[in-house]
């Protein structure tokens, strides 16, 4: 860690320690909570849920109750984005506002090696570097409380492991999940408050336990889920209803995962419910994403597990299906209820809109990739000038190997990297990215392709190379990992 780093850190401690003190009314500071106080700021992060993974945006199997009414309470953002294909990188962009490519973290940890590929992956770094300033270290220092329940697939191993965990990246609290764990279902000792053995049902507990804990001064509670991720296990009395709720001619028809995402917009039930019962709600942003697309294949054959359509694709894939995922922000006293948002957004945005929401100023020396969606917030039709970024240098079940893309208004560009192709679509017009403009339009292709370079560029974004032990016959087979390299 270097010394400017050290020092700011330093600054972020005595300043939680002061925020706190004058939140609280303790000391000689006060005796009374500030008059403008700022609200508590719940995340509520799903795990491989697609952009049609709600029945509020367009599930014709799933049902989302709470999340429906959650949506219908405030804005509805049709043009989400991950920042990623995958999870962990899209968690460091939540964490630090900073574009995966920027911080070199780029797939899931610890990914996945192909040494017979026909490109061979760069160095990439496998954790989220002490260094890095999170948004919890930001709000902490403001006087905000933090907890994390849930994934947090951020932490690196062994050497690499020190100052990666929750709590060594600004949260209080850290519950990731009960020992022993084997996928959702856990063992009789991880019983839930409400008898359920069932992963989400025992990560709810703690998020309630978090809001009673916190509801004296402002809060920020980052609730990452399992669900829907695999395995594909779900709660017994959910799977038995939904078994019989069945339609074969149905986008969406698989019971057992259908049954994770009600578990999951239960939670959210609950989660609403302790802020109502505390007085909190009125009090409390709620943000709800999803840190990719729902998987929908692997190694070119469909799981049957969930659909994106319209959209192509899933989960390691180049397009939509991979990246668009559903995003609900509820405000109290600034979102008009019902409204929608066509704007483009991303998830390097939430580190920036938290810290305008908390009135917390940037760091004059950090870098911040995103921008604060709150004039989006305050009015729908607000416009952004921007496009929209996405590098995966890596190879995955679900997709065609690596590639960079950019959204620019209407249009979305992929470059592969093993062949150097690009792909132009207009998803205004072809959602499902069907019909490629590339050779039909070959101003704007080379026009966008010279942006997404030049951003590559910026972010020092790092590039597969040629691999010299490709082998066509065995590119897509997969070996155990390599040693980890301290990063």
């Amino acid at each position: 860690m270097s010394e400017a780093t050290m020092r700011f850190r330093l600054s972020l401690r005595i300043a939680s320690a002061i925020g706190a003190l004058i939140i609280s009314g303790g000391g000689s500071i006060g005796g009374n909570r500030c008059a403008a106080e700022p609200p508590n700021i719940i995340l509520l992060l799903a795990d491989d849920l697609g952009w049609t993974g709600l029945r509020s945006f367009g599930s014709d199997f799933y049902e989302t109750p709470n999340l429906d009414a959650l949506a219908a309470k405030g804005v509805k953002f049709t043009n989400a984005y991950a920042a990623c294909t995958v999870c962990s990188p899209t968690r460091a962009s939540i964490m630090t506002g900073k574009y995966p490519a920027r911080l070199h973290l780029t797939d899931f940890i610890a990914g996945q090696h192909r040494p017979h590929a026909k490109l061979m992956i760069p160095d990439w770094t496998k954790r989220l570097a002490p260094d890095e300033i999170t948004i919890a270290e930001s709000l902490r220092a403001a006087g905000y409380r933090t907890g994390h329940i849930g994934k947090w697939h951020l932490s690196g191993s062994g050497s690499d492991a020190a100052g990666t965990s929750p709590t060594d990246q600004g949260f209080d609290v850290s519950f990731e999940r009960p020992k022993g764990a084997k996928g959702y279902l856990l063992e009789d000792s991880s019983k839930s408050k409400t008898g359920s053995r069932y992963l989400t049902d025992v990560l709810t507990d703690k998020a309630c336990d978090f809001i009673d804990e916190s509801r004296s001064r402002p809060f920020f509670l980052y609730f990452a889920y399992n669900v829907p991720h695999t395995p594909i296990q779900g709660r017994a009395d959910l799977v038995e209803y939904f078994q019989r709720k069945v339609d074969e001619n149905a986008v969406h028809r698989n019971p057992v995962y259908a049954a994770m995402v009600a578990s999951l917009d239960q939670s959210v039930g609950r989660i609403v419910d302790r802020l109502d019962h505390h007085s909190l709600a009125e009090k409390t942003v709620v943000v709800f994403f999803s840190d990719n697309g729902g998987l929908t294949q692997r190694n070119g054959k469909h799981d049957g597990f969930t659909d994106n359509f319209p959209l192509r694709r899933g989960k390691g894939s180049a397009y939509e299906g991979g990246v668009r995922v559903p995003a609900i922000v509820s405000w109290p006293g600034v979102t008009a209820a019902g409204s929608i948002c066509n704007e483009p957004i991303i998830t390097t945005d939430l580190f920036p809109t938290f810290l305008e929401m908390a009135a917390v100023e940037v760091d004059a020396g950090q870098i911040i990739d995103g921008r604060s969606i709150t004039p989006l917030l305050r009015d729908v039709s607000t416009t952004v000038d921007r496009d929209l970024f996405w590098h995966y240098p890596h190879y995955h079940a679900g997709g065609d190997g690596p590639y960079s893309a950019i959204r620019s208004g209407d249009y979305r560009l992929i470059e592969f990297h093993e062949d150097r192709s690009i792909h132009l679509y207009n998803i205004a017009e072809d959602l499902g990215e069907q019909v490629d403009l590339a050779a039909v339009q070959p101003e704007k292709a080379a026009s966008l392709q010279a942006k997404l370079h030049q951003w590559l560029d910026t972010v020092d974004a790092q590039l597969p190379n040629p691999n010299p032990n490709y082998d066509p016959d065995l590119a897509s087979n997969v070996a155990k990992r390599p040693k980890r390299k301290s990063q």
